[in-house]
């Protein structure tokens, strides 16, 4: 926790002005954010946001390629299941200390105050820029869908770039405004969106089912399903392949810390923040493809009608998304890790959320919108890293948790290496916590490294994978950052218990 709230306090009762008492919460910040969100809706923001069909579909292309329909099938199984045991160890840390800096407060406190400083530096800086990139994924996907829909009656028309950059703009803007200006409306919006998302999937099930019997299409065989690997990687190993197709999934599921950033913003936490993870990786759900829908329909009214259902969800998963990545440039602002933080920490007097935070997050967006027109290699370059940045902010909170031996010495003498954490109501227990998080760190570090590897072989320019050279550049970024600002850094500190939950003095802001 940053000094700057109660030396606020201090100064303000030095100068003999009148002090208005206001809430400290768990993380020893004053509580400015309203608490709107039920324990069902910050449900739905996890199964919204976290879970969207768009985000299995938008990848499946290194699925198909990575074994063919077998492949998409196994490889999203398996990392479902990496993805669940990542899931219970940052539900885990959530119970234990509830925040909306998410992973940036868990990798602070974690390793002990020695290298907690550090660690969550890089943790915040990796997670916030994921989330901002992550949006970007989900504003180009719906714009795709968008002109994909306008193909479908104008056969003729040849898509360009700036057709899909348009459509971009205008979701993406669209999506900002929602956050910045219906704040309250947010929980209703995405329960709209979680009752499309499960529809959806009913209704598409239903009609892949039915659609190609009456239409005379025919269905595959089963062993094309289910046997019949395809390896057009150009890789000889299968098994490397596998793995490697392993990140279409990781895109569908990879997301368990996005209701953790709603912390602040729902009642009793340190419960609903680990059941809303839950709910999320319980419910992930399956994207087929538009090319999917066109051969399961043989029209164009019920492939638009099927689409027109996933646009919804998406949409939705996009305003999710400006909700999450605003929210946690706001926290890494308001310990003054990111450059303006001043300007970024502010919470808006009349809408009750993190304004500058979310519209320099559509700023942003706008920008990688930009570069997607003259080169849609770089866009898909930064937005193609969400994947290694998210699970590196995980390691980062995960792992010292294991070498500072998770909540055993919550009551030792604070020292260089002593998290002092006490567990949350969900708790793995000592020996199924460590068997939980060791697995999820070891999947963390190697497949970080397989995600990185090009798509196929040959490659040349075009079709590298540049999600290290983003990782890295932004590594090193935040590290010049370090050594301009490190030095007077505080970052976040150990919570506030139940028991040593006060009011703190603050100045009226009116």
């Amino acid at each position: 926790m940053p000094s700057s709230d109660s030396e606020k306090g201090t100064n303000m009762a030095e100068k003999g002005q009148a002090p208005q008492l206001m809430e400290v919460n768990e993380t020893g910040h004053v509580q400015e954010l309203e608490r709107n969100f039920s324990l069902f809706s910050i449900c739905a923001v996890g199964i919204v946001t976290g879970n969207t069909w768009a985000a299995l579909g938008g990848s499946i292309v290194i699925a198909i390629y990575n074994g063919g329909p077998p492949g998409v099938l196994y490889e999203f199984i398996a990392v479902s299941i990496f993805y669940w045991l990542i899931a219970a160890s940052l539900a885990e840390l959530a119970s234990s200390m509830p925040s909306s800096a998410g992973v940036y407060h868990w990798a602070s406190i974690t390793p002990g105050p020695k290298y907690g400083r550090i660690i969550g530096w890089f943790a915040g800086w990796w997670n916030t820029f994921a989330w901002m990139c992550g949006t970007a994924t989900m504003a180009s996907i719906s714009g795709q869908i968008c002109v994909a829909m306008y193909g479908l009656y104008h056969p003729d028309y040849t898509p360009e770039r700036w057709h899909v950059f348009i459509a971009y703009l205008i979701i993406t803007w669209t999506c900002c405004s929602i956050v910045l200006f219906a704040n309250r409306a947010l929980p209703t919006i995405n329960t709209i969106g979680l009752f499309f998302i499960l529809a959806g999937v009913f209704i598409t099930i239903i009609a892949c089912v039915t659609l190609p019997h009456t239409a005379g299409t025919g269905y595959a065989s089963s062993s094309f399903v289910w046997a019949e690997w395809s390896n057009q990687t150009g890789y000889s190993s299968n098994g490397f392949v596998f793995c490697a197709g392993m990140l279409n999934g990781a895109y569908a599921v990879g997301t368990p810390d996005c209701v953790s950033h709603l912390a602040e913003e729902i009642p009793n936490p340190k419960r609903n923040v680990p059941f809303a993870i839950a709910a999320q990786m319980v419910t992930a759900p399956y994207f087929p493809l538009a090319f999917i829908y066109a051969q399961a329909t043989s029209s164009r009214a019920g492939t638009t009608g099927l689409l027109f259902l996933i646009l919804v969800p998406i949409l939705c998963c996009c305003t999710g998304t400006f909700i999450t990545c605003g929210r946690c440039l706001w926290t890494i602002a308001r310990d003054e890790a990111v450059p303006f933080s001043g300007t970024f920490s502010k919470i808006h007097p009349k809408h009750k959320n993190p304004f500058n935070a979310t519209i320099f997050c559509g700023v942003f967006c706008t920008i990688l919108g930009s570069i997607y027109v003259g080169s849609s290699t770089a866009f898909n370059a930064f937005v193609g890293s969400f994947v290694v940045l998210t699970t590196l902010s995980y390691v980062a909170a995960i792992l010292p948790f294991i070498f500072t031996r998770r909540f055993s010495r919550m009551s030792a003498t604070p020292g260089p290496f002593t998290n002092n954490m006490r567990p949350g109501p969900y708790q793995m227990g000592h020996y199924l916590g460590y068997a939980v998080n060791i697995i999820a760190c070891s999947y963390i570090l190697v497949f970080a490294v397989i995600y990185c590897f090009p798509y196929a072989k040959p490659f040349d320019a075009v079709s590298m994978n540049y999600a290290s050279l983003i990782t890295g550049s932004m590594t090193i970024f935040a590290a010049s950052w370090w050594f301009v600002k490190g030095g007077n850094y505080i970052g976040p500190r150990a919570l506030l218990h139940d028991e040593d939950v006060t009011h703190g003095v603050m100045q009226s802001s009116t």
